[in-house]
């Protein structure tokens, strides 16, 4: 049976492949896409390529200028931040709406203490306050630098396939993303993501007004469970916090039409399609 979210990510793969950059001597993926409004830099997560986003910048590539990254396969978060400063110098960005989803989510809020005259708008979606909090944890508590990566990404299946068992409705995500988990994510890649995490500097203080804070959160996310949210909204103080009531970890993949409702808000951007309203909180 084909699976529709994949062949739609390949697609759309196909028409906006990844443009290759050294920034900062590392080699990072980037996708573009619309040439005017609003610009919107999507950072993803551990587990996404930049076109994971890619049903939110269909949806908005004709009302905002959108940049979407692959991480490189060295460096760091700190180096990092530098790096996305420098892309948007070379692109000749002067602000964006950042948005950093999990991984993303941690270099977002890092990028926006240090740049903050970059970052017009902070977005932090299913993410953390501490990168302390998740050395202990699998697969963190491995060795990243020379465990076997079949065993990282036994791992990673093991907890995808006890989500796609639990919510039927969502195995094609899983599938998608187990396809980046068993190599279109490539190894070295994949692990340094997660010691970018594991070994991420705390955060610094934040000096952006709460009125251009936003995060983004999941009642089911597995990764983030409710405390880690609590941490993430009592550092940042948003003046709009979205709460999905289902979605897990990836609600711009799983939800895409009401994540993209939130970006269209964000953004300033009429919206077109999926509003926030029942059974999802919108608390300011």
């Amino acid at each position: 049976m084909t699976n529709a979210l994949i062949a739609d990510r390949d697609r759309f793969a196909a028409a906006h492949p990844e443009r290759r950059r050294t920034i900062g001597g590392r080699d990072w993926g980037v996708v573009e896409a619309g040439d005017r409004g609003p610009v919107l830099l999507l950072l993803p997560g551990t587990l996404g390529r930049a076109d994971i986003f890619w049903q939110q910048i269909e949806a908005l590539r004709d009302r905002a200028r959108i940049v979407a990254v692959s991480y490189p396969r060295d460096g760091g978060v700190a180096e990092w931040s530098d790096d996305l400063a420098a892309l948007c110098g070379e692109l000749g960005i002067a602000r964006a709406a950042v948005l950093g989803s999990s991984l993303g989510g941690y270099l977002a809020q890092y990028f926006a203490a240090g740049r903050p005259g970059i970052v017009e708008r902070l977005i932090a979606a299913n993410t953390l306050a501490s990168a302390g909090e998740i050395a202990t944890r699998p697969p963190y508590s491995s060795d990243l630098d020379h465990g076997p990566i079949g065993e990282l990404r036994a791992g990673f299946a093991k907890g995808l396939n006890a989500w796609a068992a639990s919510h039927p409705e969502q195995a094609d995500l899983v599938e998608l993303l187990l396809a980046e988990v068993d190599g279109r994510i490539p190894e070295p890649e994949l692990r340094t993501r997660l010691n970018a995490l594991k070994r991420a500097p705390e955060l610094p203080a934040l000096d952006l007004p709460r009125e251009r804070i936003a995060t983004v959160e999941a009642a089911d996310d597995p990764l983030i469970p409710p405390a880690m949210r609590d941490a993430v909204r009592a550092r940042l103080r948003p003046a709009v916090a979205y709460r999905f009531e289902s979605g897990g970890h990836f609600p711009y993949v799983a939800r895409p039409a009401l994540y993209t409702a939130l970006l269209e808000e964000q953004l300033g951007l009429e919206g077109r399609g999926e509003r926030w309203g029942d059974g999802e909180v919108r608390a300011r």
